[in-house]
């Protein structure tokens, strides 16, 4: 927490800078753990040898002073730079993958998984081509959207989904990929009715495999019954299924469970005399593998972003 208050301070006083001063100052009251505080921030900016600026901040804060050294402009291109980087690497694999299992490029999706990440990082995705996002939580989704609005990209729903969220979510999401029961979908087929948009929401359902207690999804004795019930809902589009696999060391170990993905996705089809054009399955450690078998989307987060930063 100090150390957010000691980057806006910092970004207050070089905002306050206008070209030709060597150094700024700024000035804040504010509220500290409940208690009135004011904080001083100095800021000296220079040329460093590469060209990119360097500056120095002094925060004082109750009575304690701390100085950090901070090459912004730096750090933000190499954010950059790291996440095309990423990206062509991710790209590049894809396309391997597709080619040894004989399959078009085109047919695979990918989505980049953003959670936990800033609105920044979802922005230079976005230049670097990448269209489709995934979010795991409604509410630190709708805390970005706002600052995302001038950003045309299609925005996915990859994690559980509890009932009480639906409506939310069915306002804050273009896909809900992660249906598992019939009172969520309900919610969400009357939330997209309310919304009068004349679109219908896409959903997939998530089915449960590999036998993992923490994870969610629907079982396999259920699927074919909610599949149905999906079909009548008038408002939602039912366009396949989706899966989180146990994790494996060896990805090849889990493509007996992408391949019973897709036997049940066929299943449904040749059952309900459908087309379900979206298999979602693979993350950044055994998307490959998933290819393989037949996916049509990959979630890729880490391969991406990096890291996951851990919520505030």
């Amino acid at each position: 927490m100090f150390e957010k208050f000691g980057l806006r301070m910092f970004s207050a006083t070089v905002d306050s800078l206008d070209g030709n001063e060597r150094s700024a100052s700024c000035h804040v009251s504010c509220k500290w753990r409940g208690q009135a505080t004011s904080a001083h921030s100095v800021a000296s900016v220079a040329t460093a040898r590469n060209g990119s600026l360097a500056a120095v901040t002094i925060v004082l804060f109750q009575g304690q002073t701390a100085a950090s050294c901070y090459d912004w402009k730096h750090r933000a291109m190499s954010a950059e730079s790291s996440i095309q980087e990423n990206l062509m690497r991710v790209r590049e694999k894809i396309e391997t993958a597709a080619r040894h299992a004989q399959r078009s490029v085109g047919e695979i999706e990918l989505i980049g998984v953003s959670k936990t990440h800033p609105t920044e990082a979802i922005r230079v995705a976005f230049a670097a081509g990448l269209r489709h996002f995934g979010e795991n939580r409604v509410q630190e989704w709708e805390g970005k959207l706002p600052a995302l609005q001038d950003v045309a990209g299609t925005w996915h729903l990859v994690g559980h989904l509890q009932s009480n969220k639906a409506s939310r979510a069915a306002k804050a999401f273009h896909c809900v990929d992660s249906v598992d029961d019939w009172p969520l979908a309900e919610r969400l087929n009357r939330t997209q009715g309310e919304k009068n948009s004349g679109e219908k929401l896409r959903v997939l359902i998530e089915v449960h495999l590999g036998g993992e207690e923490s994870k969610s999804g629907v079982t396999e004795a259920n699927l074919p019954q909610l599949a149905e019930r999906l079909m009548d809902c008038e408002h939602l589009r039912f366009a396949g299924l989706m899966c989180i696999p146990p994790f494996f060391e060896n990805p090849d170990d889990a493509r007996p469970l992408f391949a019973q993905l897709r036997k049940q996705k066929e299943g449904l089809e040749a059952r309900m005399g459908i087309v379900l054009p979206v298999l979602s399955m693979g993350m950044s450690h055994d998307f490959e593998a998933a290819i393989r078998e037949g996916s049509t989307e990959i979630r890729v987060g880490t391969a991406i972003f990096g890291t996951r930063q851990k919520p505030a």
